[in-house]
């Protein structure tokens, strides 16, 4: 990518020789107005008529790309002059090569300069560059309490003895001192010595650079203004640091992000300036707008496991000084209804722990019978963020559920502790090309302790996600699940196992894989077992093709269980609510012909 006029390589040396840009640009504005005036310049362009762009040909010898691409910026459009005037303009043109030739350290070239007439009138540069300047003495040292603080970190591996001059990366390790200095508050620094000491007849330069940190300047109290209604102590307790804390500029942005996803505000200022330190301790001053205390939400959906569906929700943002919330949600689709109720009390620290309470009700018809379920469902959940990233929730539910398998009903109570955990980290949430997401989910039931049945019922899944030369995506997937309990005839639908679907194993039908009674009725299984790798080429930004492989089922027993696979190929279009799937998949079982899946949504 060509270097722009202003980028380092050239306005550092521009400021080292006395030169600037500026001027050189109005210089030339000005003649091209005097050349035409705005009447006439009008009229050409409403008769079509244009004049031919000037051309610029840089010739280097040797041949040295970055040399011709920062002459080329820096001298810059040529616009429609003709012959004459690039005449006249070669001896500025030479100037600006000199310069660009310098800023990368060549300081004996040779330019001479040549106007070719024609349709396109062209300036040609030819250019000798001879030896360049090459680095002998070089002194980069920090000084002051920043010296004895591992953070604060300098490169500058750029600058090394014998290397070739260049002022690019001599002003790029000037602003690394500068940028860790702002960041880490060190706000009095100040360089004491600052010397590019160059020769170009011995083909030499020395650099003298050292920064002197001063002290490091500290966060004060944080003070919170705006029409927040909330008490202090919630509000402190989301300040990611304590008063007195070293100043990183990593915690003003942290403390900003803090508040903007705790879902309360709908405008965040957080402002922290050094010049209103008090021995070297800055004040932080937190201007907060709250937003609307409720929000209703209606979303359409469609997937072959469940067809059509419709999700409403309803949240109240902030109930009390407290920052206690709550809400509504309810889904509605052929086989499955449901709704449920959540109350949210924030914990220490409110953005990551909260306790829960949630109840729900949910009705469904389990795919292709007549079987039904119907449950209720209650209890606390507990969601807290471990230190090490992991997001953990401990629960205790009580659920109610009454069904009917086949000619089997029945009506099931059961009281069970568990805890969750998942991980996940990619690099985009939406639609990642790298990462992965782990969740692992265990609950259990005591006989005699409000529940008919002792279980143990356990989950885990692993999805991967990694992209290799920025178009071959590769895709996987495990799924395990299992229920243990000597009165399997008491674990409910909902607790049992079925295969199948967009989510499962595609190629066949949403909850189809699954053990069967004395007449044929699917009745779920103890455990469940899925696998999917998937290869997906980028043909352009928005679009992929797939190809996968899908085997898992549900089943009683361990022992050798027989595992549906499938095949297929599929379409991805990336929307921006993530990535809408079509995949036509085939059984490989001989248990029926192709059959279309259609989903959306995150990968991970």
């Amino acid at each position: 990518m060509p270097v722009p006029p202003q980028d380092r390589l050239t306005n550092p040396l521009a400021r080292v020789l006395g030169h600037a840009r500026q001027p050189v640009l109005a210089l030339r504005a000005m003649r091209k107005s005097n050349r035409i005036g705005p009447l006439v310049a009008a009229l050409v362009m409403l008769s079509g008529i244009h004049a031919s762009a000037a051309e610029l040909d840089v010739r280097i010898e040797p041949e040295n790309r970055a040399l011709r691409e920062n002459i080329e910026n820096y001298i810059g459009d040529l616009g429609d002059r003709d012959a004459r005037e690039l005449l006249r303009y070669s001896r500025v043109a030479q100037r600006q090569a000199e310069k660009a030739l310098q800023a990368l350290g060549y300081y004996r070239s040779r330019i001479r300069t040549d106007v070719r007439e024609g349709e396109e009138p062209t300036l040609v540069l030819r250019v000798r560059t001879g030896e360049p300047v090459r680095l002998r003495n070089i002194n980069v040292r920090l000084e002051g309490p920043a010296a004895e603080f591992s953070g604060f970190r300098v490169t500058q591996r750029s600058l090394r003895q014998g290397d070739v001059l260049n002022h690019g990366r001599y002003e790029d390790v000037k602003q690394q001192f500068l940028n860790q200095a702002s960041r880490f508050g060190y706000f009095d620094g100040r360089f004491t010595q600052q010397r590019l000491a160059v020769d170009p007849r011995e083909n030499i330069a020395d650099i003298d650079l050292v920064f002197d940190s001063g002290p490091r300047y500290r966060l004060g109290d944080v003070r919170f203004e705006g029409d927040a209604p909330f008490d202090d102590d919630l509000l402190s307790r989301m300040v990611p640091f304590e008063a007195n804390t070293p100043y990183d500029s990593e915690l003003i942005a942290e403390l900003t992000q803090a508040l903007q996803s705790s879902g309360y505000f709908e405008g965040v200022r957080v402002d922290a300036n050094p010049t209103s330190a008090r021995e070297q301790r800055i004040p932080v001053a937190v201007s907060l707008t709250t937003r609307k205390p409720r929000t209703f939400g209606l979303g359409l959906g469609y997937s072959t496991d469940v067809g059509p569906r419709i999700r409403l929700d309803w949240t109240r943002h902030w109930v009390n000084p407290q920052g206690h919330s709550y809400g509504a949600e309810a889904e509605l689709s052929a086989p499955r209804q449901n709704v449920g109720l959540w109350y949210d009390i924030p914990l220490d620290p409110p953005l990551t722990d909260k306790l829960r309470f949630v109840g729900g009700y949910q009705y469904e018809e389990i795919a292709g019978t007549d079987s039904l379920s119907r449950l209720l469902r209650v209890g606390p959940e507990w969601h807290s963020q471990l230190p090490s990233g992991w997001l953990r929730v401990l629960s205790l539910k009580w659920q109610h559920e009454e069904y009917r398998l086949g000619d089997d009903s029945g009506l099931s109570t059961l009281l069970m502790p568990g805890v969750a955990y998942s991980y996940l980290r990619s690099d985009n949430r939406i639609d990642p090309s790298h990462g992965y997401r782990l969740q692992f989910e265990l609950a259990a039931a005591k006989a005699g302790l409000l529940s008919d049945a002792d279980l143990i019922h356990a989950n885990a899944q692993l999805r991967g996600l990694t992209t290799l030369g920025k178009r071959h995506r590769f895709l996987g997937r495990v799924q395990l699940g299992g229920n243990w309990t000597d009165e399997y005839v008491n674990v409910p639908p909902s607790l049992r196992y079925f295969a199948g679907g967009d989510q499962s194993v595609r190629g066949y039908d949403y909850q189809s894989l699954s053990p069967t009674n004395s007449d044929g009725d699917k009745i779920g299984g103890r455990y469940q077992f899925a696998v999917s790798a998937e290869y997906q080429y980028s043909i352009s930004e928005k679009w992929r093709v797939a190809t996968f492989f899908d085997q898992g089922n549900a089943f009683n027993s361990l022992e050798i269980p027989t595992l549906k696979s499938a095949v297929g190929v599929g379409v991805r279009w990336v929307s921006p609510v993530g990535p809408i799937r079509v995949d036509v998949a085939h059984p490989l079982d001989g248990d029926g012909g192709v059959r279309l899946h259609f989903s959306m949504g995150p990968e991970l």
